[in-house]
């Protein structure tokens, strides 16, 4: 008897350890992935008690009618989304392994915001969803009370840069009241002047971007070959492209939330520091349009206002190349300092290696004359704000450095 005791407390023991792991609670994006396996709408079990069922009716309508495949999940507010919200739809991409559009409709206290990509079959090319968004006029005004509107018009935006079909009017229920000429205060009116002239600016700046950025391609081709085929540094044109980008959705996301009543104190914390980072991006698109380093700062900041607005956590950028996606983790520099970078960054870190990171022409040789590639963190950073806060993943003080410079 004694000896069949022994063995059941044996076999019992060695059974406990896998219980907890069995009991662990599935991450959000394998919960998302798992109920996208059978539904493309996943509603978190937290909402689905005061979701209106005509909201998911009418998204559904939208998905059927998309012409691609579109996974849409909604979810509150919550710590993991504050900490890596940005990547979600990337990482949902990689479970779900399947082109289309994927959509996180996120609700922040009793608004709604949403973060979308567009994933083509491999070898196929086309518009980005963001160059869609950014073009159009009626984002900005779309209300954001419900999930149903800002989701519909992403579909539909998603649906136009994939095959280029026009972007319908958004109807007429959808779209914030217009306020009276005499409802602008003299603030508002020196906003919208400023606006304007950024605009034309914008417009200008494009046209010389885009000739300056074609007339030097041929002859980046021949310095590759000069340097034995060593990778090419990031085009200053490029980089000025999704900046610019950027900042048209920062602007729309302030203007959804300057739009809102009866906004909390965090909100208006939230608004101030989203116009002190996405002022201090025009002012480097303004002062140095063709600047690499300028570029790549107001391509942060942009996108740092935009989340700000958006209710988001800040999120720093990847130290070794902040045009990566933000630094979401953090790896051990020279110096034993700690910086943020991006999982593509760690993975390269972790294998013992350092990584390409954002390279920068600079001159070398005993007159100057010659140029190489060197990463811009070897950059004296007394003479740029950018190195010397590694585009604010050292210290979040990038947009005082811009705006006392």
């Amino acid at each position: 008897m004694s000896a069949r005791l022994f063995a059941a407390v044996v076999a019992a023991l060695a059974f406990l350890p896998a219980l907890p792991a069995q009991a662990d609670t599935p991450e959000l994006p394998d919960r998302i992935a798992a109920a996208w396996r059978t539904d493309h709408v996943s509603v978190d079990e937290r909402l689905r008690a005061t979701m209106p069922a005509s909201e998911l009716a009418r998204i559904r309508t939208a998905i059927r009618t998309a012409g691609l495949p579109v996974y849409v999940a909604l979810v509150p507010q919550s710590p993991y989304l504050r900490a890596s919200g940005y990547d979600l739809p990337t990482l949902l991409h990689a479970r779900i392994g399947e082109p289309g559009v994927y959509i996180v409709a996120v609700v922040y206290d009793n608004y709604w915001s949403d973060q979308a990509e567009l994933f083509r079959p491999a070898g196929l090319r086309g518009r980005d969803l963001s160059s869609v968004r950014a073009d159009d006029k009626q984002d900005s005004e779309v209300v954001d009370e419900r999930p149903a509107p800002q989701i519909v018009r992403t579909i539909q935006q998603a649906s136009t840069a994939y095959d280029g079909r026009p972007l319908p009017q958004v109807p007429a229920a959808d779209l914030e009241p217009q306020r009276s000429e005499g409802g602008l205060s003299v603030t508002d009116k020196e906003d919208r002047s400023a606006y304007v002239g950024l605009g034309v600016g914008a417009v200008l700046g494009f046209a010389l971007v885009l000739f300056l950025g074609l007339r030097r391609r041929r002859p980046a081709k021949r310095v590759r070959r000069e340097h034995g085929g060593d990778s090419p540094p990031t085009e200053a044109w490029d980089v000025e492209l999704k900046a610019d980008d950027k900042i048209k959705q920062a602007e729309r996301a302030l203007a959804r939330l300057d739009k809102r009543n009866n906004k909390s104190t965090k909100q208006l914390d939230q608004r101030d520091d989203a116009y002190r980072r996405l002022d201090a991006a025009r002012t480097l698109r303004a002062d140095q349009p063709e600047d690499l380093l300028a570029a790549a700062g107001a391509l942060v900041l942009a996108r740092q206002a935009e989340r700000v607005a958006s209710g988001a956590e800040l999120q720093p950028p990847c130290f070794f190349n902040p045009t990566h996606n933000p630094g979401t983790s953090t790896v051990d520099w020279e110096d034993e300092v700690e910086v943020p970078a991006c999982q593509s960054c760690v993975s390269v870190i972790r294998r013992g290696r350092t990584p390409i990171g954002l390279r920068v022409w600079s001159k070398s040789g005993l007159l100057g004359h010659d140029r190489k590639q060197v990463p811009y963190w070897t950059l004296d950073p007394e003479d740029n704000p950018m190195v010397a806060t590694g585009f604010g993943g050292l210290s979040d003080d990038l947009p005082e450095r811009i705006a006392v410079r």
